[in-house]
């Protein structure tokens, strides 16, 4: 199912708007993955502005970053699917078990295009 056309895009959200300075994991049609320029961690963000993907948009989405979290942070991570800066738009962040008190020191990344290494700012 396709979100409603009023649901399509936001021209005021900032996930909507997905500025690229951050490093990229992965885009396709339904989702993009990238560092959050808060706290340096994966990021997944659906295509589509809105809080209730369809279930096999989700299902893609977080399984996505599963495997990109799992080649950066290993087994040591989680799934955080509480969207608290941008509560109306779908994203989830994948979280190492130390990003709490990394958020602040964590080298920022660099957009380089999309895949490849992950480059680091600094």
């Amino acid at each position: 199912m396709s979100p409603a056309p009023d649901q399509q895009h936001d021209p005021d959200c900032e996930l909507c708007q997905a500025d690229r300075f951050t490093h990229w994991y992965h885009e396709d049609e339904i989702c993009w993955v990238a560092d959050c320029e808060a706290c340096g961690v994966p990021m997944v963000v659906w295509r589509h502005h809105g809080t209730e993907p369809p279930d096999a948009d989700v299902e893609h989405a977080l399984s996505v970053l599963n495997g990109i979290a799992e080649q950066r942070f290993g087994d040591a991570f989680s799934i955080d699917r509480q969207m608290r800066q941008v509560p109306d738009h779908f994203h989830a962040h994948a979280r190492d078990t130390d990003w709490w008190s990394k958020r602040m020191t964590r080298p920022l990344s660099r957009y380089t295009g999309v895949g490849g290494d992950r480059e680091t700012i600094g």
